[in-house]
């Protein structure tokens, strides 16, 4: 999947985030904390992430990797 602005954005839980980036909990929690993985939204109690932005930090570590 890649970002795209003619698609509707999504909010994605825990567990998908997961499977997408391929982190554990814990890692991912560290990036937010380090500014280095996106923040999630908090919709009422529960937190939840922008699809978009999570595919497209997946996209910016691709350009990383390609760059280097």
């Amino acid at each position: 999947m890649t970002p795209s602005s003619s698609q509707p954005d999504r909010f994605l839980r825990l567990p998908d985030v997961q499977s997408t980036v391929g982190l554990r909990r814990a890692m991912i929690y560290r990036a937010i904390a380090e500014g280095r993985f996106p923040r999630p939204s908090k919709l009422g109690r529960i937190s939840a992430w922008s699809e978009n932005e999570v595919l497209a930090w997946i996209e910016a570590r691709k350009a990383e990797r390609a760059a280097a």
